[in-house]
């Protein structure tokens, strides 16, 4: 199957109100266009410096996602045009966004992240760090960040009903969070080995790469 192919199954499969992040890390511009011409317009990647590389020779209606690790140091290359960064996990990595955001006169949205899997690997806040973070004087008065929501990653295990119990309990914090900030209304958790559990159990917003571009390339 093509690129467009699977891009167009994929979304077969997907509910309305799901986004499609095409994760398109290592991947060439070329098979970005493709996606592009087949209608896709939500890209995510893990590295600054390749997106950046990416965002200045690609459409401009393009919304790039953040989806890896950030360092503080790295944000104010994609301070200009980044649409949603995924993995925020520290008041002070915030506290950078907004700053560099303010610069370029803009509001960042940003996705908390989560620690659901019972890996040591993951990034991400554990529920007392969330209420801390939300709670935090200096946290409400960044004015250049909007939190959308949460993201979280699950274990990487065939144990496919330990998947579901860690995106059932990522949707539980999501819903408790809503009390404190209303307005958040994405919860991105599922790529391609799980995106299918993650849907059922409440996901918004699904990163799927290898089942769209093929494995990645790595040199």
């Amino acid at each position: 199957m093509s690129i467009a192919e699977k891009l167009h199954s994929i979304k077969n499969t997907l509910p309305g109100n799901v986004v499609l992040v095409a994760v398109s890390k290592t991947k060439p511009t070329e098979d970005l266009l493709v996606a592009y011409e087949a209608g896709q317009r939500v890209f995510g990647e893990n590295k600054i410096q390749e997106m950046t590389q990416k965002w200045e020779v690609l459409p401009k209606d393009i919304q790039w996602h953040m989806i890896g690790h950030v360092q503080r140091n790295k944000v104010k290359y994609m301070a200009e045009y980044v649409d949603l960064i995924h993995g925020v996990d520290s008041l002070k990595l915030l506290k950078e966004i907004n700053k560099q955001a303010l610069k370029h006169n803009r509001t960042i949205s940003c996705l908390l992240q989560m620690h659901i899997a019972e890996e040591d690997t993951k990034f991400g806040l554990d529920q007392d760090e969330l209420i801390a973070l939300v709670n935090d004087d200096e946290f409400k008065s960044l004015q250049n960040i909007k939190i959308e929501g949460l993201m979280g990653m699950a274990t990487f295990t065939k144990d496919l009903e330990q998947v579901r119990r860690e995106f059932k309990g990522l949707k539980t914090t999501f819903e408790g969070l809503k009390e404190q900030l209303p307005e958040i209304h994405v919860l991105s958790m599922g790529m391609s080995g799980d995106y299918t559990i993650a849907v059922d159990e409440g996901s918004t917003m699904v990163r799927i790469g290898s089942s769209i571009f093929g494995a990645r390339n790595y040199n």
